[in-house]
C-alpha cells in the first residue's frame, strides 16, 4: 500500500463580501454575502514509500493548503486522504508522531531560547526516550555541523543556520513522512546546496517518504525524478521530470563554440533563432527534432566549429511555458 494516497481531495474557503464605505459597514450588521473559494478541486495521487517528490505550482496554486490537509492542520471538504493508513484530520497521536512538516516561511523553534531547547521540548512531546534522543540529535547535529550554535538564541541565527535547526527539529523523532514547503526560501545559493545535500541523503539512507514544495527549480531538479504540478487548485501533470521537459519543451538549445577570430551573428541566424550570442559561443533555439539535423548543417558549414553540445531547454523555462498556458 502506498504511504500517501489522496483521492478527489478538495477544500473550499468561505468568505463574505463587504461593501465600501459607512453604508456598507452598518449593512453588513444585518446581511453579508457568502462566498466560496475552491483552493483544491478534487485532485488524486499516491507516493509510495521513500519516494521523493516535487510539488509545484505557482503562488495560490494550492500547494500549501494540500500539505496542511495531509498533516492534519486542515479538514477536507470533500475526497479522501490517508497518509500510512491514517486520515490525517483524525489527528491521532500515532499518526502525528509519523510525520514532520517543515514550512520555510514559518518557525517552530522558540525565537527567544536557544534551538536545544526547541529540541528538549520535542523530546518530551513526542516522546523520545533519552537514549533514542541523545542517537538522534547528535547524528542530526553533525550532519548539519549545529553543534557550535546550539547555545545561541535563535533570532541572533542567520537563515541558513536557522533552517538547519527546524530540520533537526522536525527530524528528532524520526518520522516516516516528511512534508517540506518551501525550506530554502531566503537562503543564499550555500546555504540551499547545504540543505539539497542533505535532504538527498535523508531520503537515499533513511527511506523518508518526502514531498518537497520549492519555487527554486535547482532543488527539484537536483532532487527529484518525480513532479506534481498543480494550478488553480487542480493536478495538470503527474510523472517523471525529463518527461515533463519532452512533453513540453517544443525545442532544443544548440550550444556552439567557434575558434579563430569567432564569426559574425548574420553567419548563424540562417540556423535557427539565436537565444544567446557572442563571436565565440553561440546558442541556437531550434525545434526538437531538427535538432540533430542543424548540428550537421554547422559542422557541414564553413563556420569554424570547434565544439556543439544539444541540451534540452532550462527546466525552469518549461515550467514557466505551462503556468503561462
Amino acid at each position: 500500500m502506498a504511504d500517501i494516497e489522496v483521492k478527489n481531495l478538495s477544500r473550499t474557503y468561505e468568505y463574505y463580501r463587504k461593501q465600501q464605505g459607512l453604508s456598507g459597514s452598518l449593512k453588513s450588521f444585518f446581511y453579508r454575502e457568502k462566498l466560496f473559494a475552491e483552493a483544491v478541486k478534487s485532485i488524486s495521487f499516491s507516493i509510495e514509500s521513500g519516494e521523493l517528490i516535487g510539488f509545484l505550482g505557482p503562488n495560490g496554486a494550492g500547494k500549501t493548503t494540500t500539505l496542511k490537509m495531509l498533516s492534519g492542520i486542515l479538514h477536507p471538504t470533500g475526497g479522501q486522504v490517508k497518509v500510512l493508513g491514517h486520515i490525517p484530520s483524525e489527528r491521532e497521536k500515532k499518526y502525528q508522531k509519523q510525520f514532520a512538516l517543515v514550512m520555510g516561511q514559518k518557525n517552530q523553534l522558540i525565537q527567544d531560547l536557544p534551538a536545544i531547547e526547541t529540541f528538549i521540548v520535542n523530546k518530551e512531546i513526542y516522546e523520545i526516550s533519552d537514549k533514542e534522543f541523545k542517537e538522534n540529535f547528535n547524528e542530526l547535529a553533525d550532519l548539519f555541523g549545529i553543534k557550535d550554535i546550539l547555545d545561541i538564541q535563535v533570532r541572533k541565527l542567520s537563515l541558513g543556520q536557522r533552517m538547519k535547526c527546524e530540520l533537526v527539529a522536525a527530524l528528532l523523532h524520526k518520522p516516516k513522512v516528511l512534508f517540506l514547503d518551501e525550506p530554502t526560501i531566503g537562503l543564499d545559493v550555500v546555504a540551499q546546496k547545504n540543505i539539497r545535500d542533505f535532504i538527498k541523503k535523508y531520503n537515499r539512507e533513511k527511506k523518508t517518504t518526502i514531498i518537497l514544495t520549492s519555487h527554486y527549480m535547482e532543488d527539484i531538479k537536483e532532487l527529484c525524478e518525480r513532479v506534481i504540478i498543480i494550478n488553480l487548485g487542480k493536478i495538470i501533470y503527474d510523472g517523471k521530470l525529463d518527461d515533463l521537459i519532452k512533453k513540453y519543451a517544443t525545442h532544443k538549445l544548440l550550444k556552439v563554440v567557434f575558434n579563430g577570430n569567432g564569426v559574425c551573428r548574420e553567419e548563424v541566424e540562417k540556423f535557427g533563432e539565436i537565444d544567446e550570442f557572442n563571436p565565440y559561443i553561440c546558442t541556437i533555439k531550434t525545434k526538437r527534432n531538427e535538432a540533430k539535423n542543424t548540428a550537421i548543417a554547422l559542422l557541414s558549414s564553413n563556420l569554424p566549429v570547434d565544439d556543439i553540445i544539444i541540451d534540452e531547454i532550462d527546466v525552469d523555462d518549461v515550467i514557466r511555458q505551462i503556468f503561462n498556458s
